[in-house]
């Protein structure tokens, strides 16, 4: 695989994509978190995906270690595992690729298509957390700010989708003049979100899939 999709956007963007090799190795430095399904992990320049698509690998390897006997919790736990994959990315082509290439994986995993539900599902989860913007001035490609979707299991194959804006995650200063770091940790403005949705289930997740930006119809 080439590490340069052409010297252009290495001029314009930096952009020299990580080889495979080093990918594994970088995630062998974290190698319990990177297997463990539920853990969350962000590629603030997530290109098409070279390290999210390892991530996702792992994290469904441990799925069908614990789960592969039942086909329900094997499904479901597949989604947490794409729902704790984040990315961010200036290029349209690039989190393009990113979408269809976590999705791809998901499906050869789950031995699902575009016809079954829990791929919509996939879908719409990738569609929201990966991101088409820039990391540094932590805005979306739309112009408004880069909101991150955070997902939690809550049983019986049900899924709690809380909004949280990035800008908001990272300004810190305020924690620090109250004179502990952490006191007020889940408290404090900061760590509102913006938004909490109904629970919803796979079906419901289905329902709202939504191609990304600069993807193919």
């Amino acid at each position: 695989m080439s590490l340069i999709k052409s010297k252009k956007r290495v001029a314009d963007h930096g952009e020299v994509f990580t080889p495979a090799w080093l990918v594994e190795r970088m995630l062998d430095l974290v190698k319990g978190e990177s297997e463990r399904i539920d853990s969350r992990f962000l590629e603030p320049a997530c290109g098409s995906g070279n390290f999210l698509v390892r991530i996702l690998a792992r994290k469904l390897d441990t799925v069908e270690l614990k789960y592969g006997r039942s086909a329900f919790e094997k499904r479901i736990y597949g989604l947490v595992a794409v729902s704790s994959c984040y990315g961010i990315e200036l290029l349209d082509d690039n989190i393009a690729e990113c979408h269809a290439n976590m999705l791809a994986l998901f499906s050869d995993y789950m031995s699902v298509t575009p016809e079954d539900e829990v791929w919509h599902a996939a879908s719409n989860i990738l569609s929201l957390n990966l991101i088409h913007g820039d990391a540094l001035s932590m805005l979306a490609a739309n112009g408004g700010p880069i909101t991150f979707v955070e997902w939690g299991h809550i049983g019986n194959g049900k899924f709690q989708r809380r909004d949280f804006r990035l800008d908001r995650m990272t300004q810190t200063a305020g924690l620090r003049e109250e004179g502990m770091l952490f006191q007020h940790l889940g408290k404090h403005e900061v760590f509102q979100p913006v938004k909490t949705w109904p629970p919803m289930t796979q079906r419901d997740l289905a329902a709202l899939d939504k191609a990304p930006e600069g993807a193919a119809a």
